[in-house]
């Protein structure tokens, strides 16, 4: 544990004042009240309330004097989910029709007509494999795949398959299409196959809010601050209440991109920042699966995932932990940053929770970036968790300005230039869902 000097306290407090002037409480209140307010309907992806709030985005990164991204004419990285509708399947093994209910599929071809001369990757889920395990590395797969199951895993077919199709529909950005076909016994794969698919492709428009502050010495190398604007929209009612507002998931986050945006434009930084609001988050990471595949990850030197900072975290105030402390030495770097302040980052101590794995975070992780989420939520008692109580009256309005300020402070070294976090095991990351 870090040794911190006694005899430093008004050291600390000059040097947290002198950040603290450039993040302003009320400025925090102003946009942390805008995205959780009820007019934004819980920031729901494909909803009003998330069109609303990229278009409150958009005006704050054009007022904060941030840039498109390059190649951008504007700050929405715009692509597309798409919803699609088996409306048949046939599979034929060595001249014999297979049953029915035998594929799924990932992916957004409308005909999919492939057989043993077409050129796809082979790849199998054998008995003793995690199937959903296997299922989450395959769906990444980058080039068109035909997966044969064993029928040992049936019933998690079985399982899977009714969850995809649920009501015909399946929302998915799957950049190449993946076939799961359960296996016979009879069948070893070697032989002669066909495999028919028709579905029903809808395409839907989603956005990124993304601007940029390019770097005065290392334009090339890039420090990414982000956070989720959406939530889950307008859910069950309690008490005649049933907007979901998001305020600590993630407003909170998506406010402190916002303030350290403003921050940096006053304080230009060696290497280029880049400022992400993702959409999506909520339903399965689509915004940042697409963000990570527009840039060379290893070109990324950090990224600060920000989410739930809106309340006191276990370690009490002027505190956070970092998720995935141990893969890099992103949190050394940071508390060393600290060392003459009064805050202190901790380890996530929710381990078992996998929240490494389950923020925006994690996408890029899996190529190596030093990719790491910021948080303060006791997420194992947090009563108000995707309820409609997280709102803005729940807020630790000073906690969240002493985070703010304190991941300026801790940042300052890697953006500009001085320190380089390790890179984290990709492999590693990988094998996990």
């Amino acid at each position: 544990m870090r040794k911190y000097h006694t005899l430093l306290p008004a050291l600390c407090l000059i040097t947290l004042m002198s950040y603290g002037q450039q993040i302003k409480k009320s400025e925090v209140k102003r946009i942390l009240s805008t995205l959780a307010a009820d007019d934004m309907q819980g920031r729901e992806t494909f909803k009003p309330g998330a069109e609303k709030a990229a278009a409150f985005l958009e005006k704050e990164f054009a007022d904060a004097g941030l840039e498109p991204l390059a190649g951008d004419k504007d700050f929405r990285q715009s692509f597309f989910q798409y919803d699609t509708k088996l409306i048949k399947e046939k599979v034929v093994l060595n001249g014999k029709a297979g049953q029915p209910g035998i594929v799924f599929v990932t992916g957004v071809e409308s005909e999919i007509n492939w057989t043993q001369d077409t050129k796809v990757e082979i790849a199998h889920i054998n008995a003793g494999d995690n199937f959903d395990n296997r299922v989450q590395e395959l769906k990444r797969a980058s080039h068109n795949t035909l997966v044969w199951v064993d029928t040992t895993q049936v019933e998690k077919f079985n399982q899977y398959d009714g969850e995809i199709w649920l009501h015909g529909v399946h929302k998915q950005d799957s950049a190449a299409t993946v076939v799961f076909v359960l296996k016979p016994q009879a069948f070893d794969g070697a032989g002669k196959w066909s495999v028919q698919v028709s579905q029903e492709v809808t395409r839907l428009p989603l956005c990124n809010v993304a601007g940029m502050i390019t770097g005065s010495g290392k334009p090339d190398e890039y420090v990414i601050f982000s956070g989720h604007y959406d939530h889950i929209g307008i859910i069950a009612p309690v008490e005649q209440d049933s907007i979901a507002n998001g305020a600590d998931d993630d407003a909170s986050g998506v406010t402190a991109v916002l303030m350290l945006a403003k921050y940096f434009k006053k304080h230009p930084p060696v290497r280029s920042i880049l400022f992400v609001a993702f959409t999506g988050e909520e339903i399965g990471g689509y915004g940042s699966r697409y963000f990570s595949r527009q840039l060379d990850p290893e070109k990324i030197v950090a990224m600060f995932n920000i989410e739930m900072i809106g309340k006191e975290s276990k370690f009490g105030k002027n505190s956070a932990f970092i998720t995935g402390y141990e893969r890099s030495d992103f949190g050394q770097i940071l508390g060393r940053n600290l060392e003459s302040s009064v805050f202190h980052f901790y380890p996530d101590p929710y381990p078992e929770q996998q929240l490494f794995y389950r923020s925006d975070n994690a996408t890029l992780a899996r190529l190596g970036v030093p990719a790491h989420t910021i948080s303060t939520t006791q997420i194992d008692k947090d009563t108000l968790y995707h309820s409609v109580n997280d709102e803005m009256e729940s807020m630790d309005l000073d906690n969240i300005t002493s985070i703010i300020q304190a991941i300026a402070t801790s940042a300052t070294s890697i953006v500009d230039g001085k320190d380089t976090p390790t890179r984290i095991d990709k492999a590693a990351v990988s094998r996990r869902r």
